[in-house]
């Protein structure tokens, strides 16, 4: 690559916030899509989503809050009963067995309420800084950025960075907007990711920030082709 070709942070900087601010734009009602009433809930369904969609996960979790509605409760529950409420996520059984062991751990180190701290979060079973991002951000009003697979790979895809490792990611993506921005640029990154900017075939032709990122033309050019891909939503006839 030619000097001239190379981007400066400052330049960098400038042209992520600017993605940011149109990506916001056009997803400004972008929300954790996981339902939940407190920072429990919110934890215990983000650790089942692994290995599912959100709708399934919001589907079974009413009928399991109703069931052992406190963590003492999850704690305690009858691991059998428990797997046939969680049997529609799949992997039932490993999911049962991390609830079960989480919610014990938030019962024994933490009096049974969720921390709202990062290091302590992070020190509970299945927890990682992914979902501890998740709880911190939507539960707790503490600003996070949550690395999950869209994420990564549009800051990748974008050009804010080149780093795989999702830590890595969290850090050089941090460093390039406002502190208080990050929870809010999870969502309409994870929005994006899942409604525009695909992993096989993003929709180039109706993205927002097409004019300005490296990667346009990695998918469909053709405005009317690439809006046919377009999901949820922003698909052609959805219901707005």
């Amino acid at each position: 690559m030619s000097a001239e070709r190379v981007e400066s942070p400052l330049a960098l900087t400038r042209r992520a916030r600017r993605m940011y601010r149109m990506l916001h734009e056009r997803y400004p009602y972008a929300h954790c899509e996981l339902d939940f009433d407190t920072p429990l809930q919110l934890l215990v369904a983000t650790v089942l989503s692994a290995q599912t969609t959100d709708v399934t996960v919001n589907k079974v979790t009413p009928t399991l809050f109703a069931r052992w509605p406190t963590a003492r409760d999850l704690a305690a529950a009858d691991r059998t009963e428990m797997e046939e409420v969680l049997r529609p996520t799949g992997f039932y059984r490993a999911k049962t067995n991390s609830v079960l062991k989480l919610a014990s751990a938030i019962v024994e180190e933490h009096d049974g309420e969720v921390p709202p701290r990062l290091a302590d979060l992070v020190k509970l079973p299945g927890v990682g800084r992914k979902t501890a991002n998740v709880v911190l951000g939507n539960a707790f009003g503490i600003p996070g950025i949550t690395v999950d697979t869209h994420f990564g790979r549009l800051a990748r895809r974008m050009g804010w960075t080149d780093e795989e490792d999702p830590v890595k990611v969290e850090h050089a993506v941090g460093a390039l907007i406002p502190r208080k921005e990050w929870t809010m640029l999870s969502h309409v990154v994870i929005f994006h990711g899942r409604r525009t900017c695909h992993a096989r075939r993003p929709a180039c032709g109706a993205c927002p920030v097409a004019r300005i990122c490296p990667a346009y033309g990695a998918g469909e050019t053709d405005p009317d082709k690439a809006a046919k891909l377009l999901k949820y939503e922003l698909a052609p006839g959805a219901a707005q």
